[in-house]
């Protein structure tokens, strides 16, 4: 199938940053997640009040959602970048499409020429016809 090709430098470079970006990501999803769920858990009696203490769990709960959505935003905007990578540097798909393309056009071409080829045959048979009629005729 797919032979394992060497890339260049910069691309090897470019996809390990993809790899770290999706592992800190991901990291930073389940980091965030656990300590909700640990701050959902309600401890035992402390020295700041109930109210107090709900009031920094739910602000950290909000900080933490809004760091899951981010770290999901960064993810979504990663998949975009390998897509736009896939994209510009597939170069034997694009040429595979391309060669396709031109056999595909290169196919309807010659089927116009057949068609334009017939359509000239019969025309020249039609006039030959006409100019004999034309000049056998006592109108002329």
């Amino acid at each position: 199938m797919a032979q394992q090709r060497a890339l260049p430098q910069s691309k090897e470079t470019l996809l390990q940053s993809y790899n770290k970006r999706l592992k800190d990501d991901i990291k930073s999803i389940m980091d965030n997640f656990t300590e909700i769920i640990k701050t959902a858990k309600i401890e035992d009696e402390t020295q700041v009040s109930r109210a107090t203490q709900g009031e920094q769990d739910n602000y950290e709960m909000h900080v933490r959602a809004a760091n899951i959505v981010r770290a999901g935003e960064s993810l979504m905007k990663l998949v975009s970048d390998l897509k736009q990578f896939l994209i510009l540097n597939d170069f034997p798909s694009v040429n595979e499409a391309i060669d396709q393309r031109n056999q595909q056009l290169r196919a309807l071409q010659e089927e116009c020429d057949r068609k334009l080829i017939t359509l000239r045959d019969e025309i020249s048979i039609d006039l030959y016809e006409l100019e004999e009629e034309y000049y056998s005729s006592r109108y002329k």
